[in-house]
């Protein structure tokens, strides 16, 4: 089926026929596929991001299902990475979709990094988050960040040279044990603004997170966006002379 143009008829008068070509032309690097990523993942191939790149280790397993929307009770089992690359293929053949499995700490990780246009942090570890981080300013690429857990989630955008990166904000992993309770409707709402970020900064427009950082609580329906600085002497991101975003 030829959908041409009408595929995109309603977003076109928000990004603009220059906005769309440039989504057209990206490359969008989605590291995890879990309950952020699924999300993220299908709103990009959506809406047109010319290459997605997934990357994620993992299978499905039974609990992913009460979050992790790409997958089916047929998929467990199955490697993540291959079930989201098929799928997402099926809803937008236009988009080419390749997916890997591999670690961030793994040479061919570093390459995904520096091919792309924007790297989206869909983690569930602060020590892959900040492996992540320090090559997305090491190769000056924009990083939509987002964390959740419960009913709360926390989510920013890094401009190497403009903002601080995650690592100003944490400077070292915190130590955890177990799996992160998780409802599936946060990583729903953390993943839509991660998408929207992320398409924002390959459509030329203002990403409204870059040196803020946003705290969702649907508990209570309470969004709260607070202005973050740079922290003096950060050994990711003051190497590069990064200036705090206000």
């Amino acid at each position: 089926m030829v959908l041409g143009s009408s595929r995109y008829s309603r977003q076109l008068p928000l990004l603009g026929e220059e906005g769309q070509e440039k989504l057209k032309r990206s490359t969008a690097l989605v590291v995890g596929a879990g309950g952020l990523g699924s999300v993220v993942l299908y709103y990009l191939v959506a809406a047109g991001v010319g290459r997605v790149l997934v990357v994620d280790r993992g299978y499905v397993d039974p609990p992913d299902l009460n979050r992790q929307i790409l997958y089916t009770e047929e998929d467990l089992g199955k490697p993540k990475v291959e079930v989201a690359v098929a799928r997402l293929r099926k809803l937008n053949s236009e988009v080419e979709v390749l997916g890997y499995a591999v670690d961030v700490e793994e040479g061919t990780f570093e390459e995904l990094v520096a091919r792309s246009d924007v790297v989206v942090d869909c983690l569930d570890n602060w020590r892959a988050r900040l492996r992540v981080n320090e090559l997305a300013v090491r190769y000056s690429k924009p990083l939509v960040h987002a964390g959740v857990e419960g009913f709360y989630a926390q989510l920013t955008t890094v401009i190497p040279g403009v903002t601080p990166c995650l690592a100003c904000l944490v400077p070292k992993p915190p130590e955890r044990s177990g799996a992160i309770p998780v409802v599936g409707f946060t990583p729903a709402v953390a993943g839509s603004v991660e998408a929207a970020e992320a398409i924002k900064v390959l459509a030329g427009l203002q990403p409204g997170l870059a040196g803020y950082l946003l705290i969702v609580d649907l508990k209570n329906v309470e969004f709260t966006k607070m202005a973050i600085a740079r922290r003096e002497g950060c050994p990711v991101c003051s190497v590069v002379g990064i200036r705090t975003s206000t």
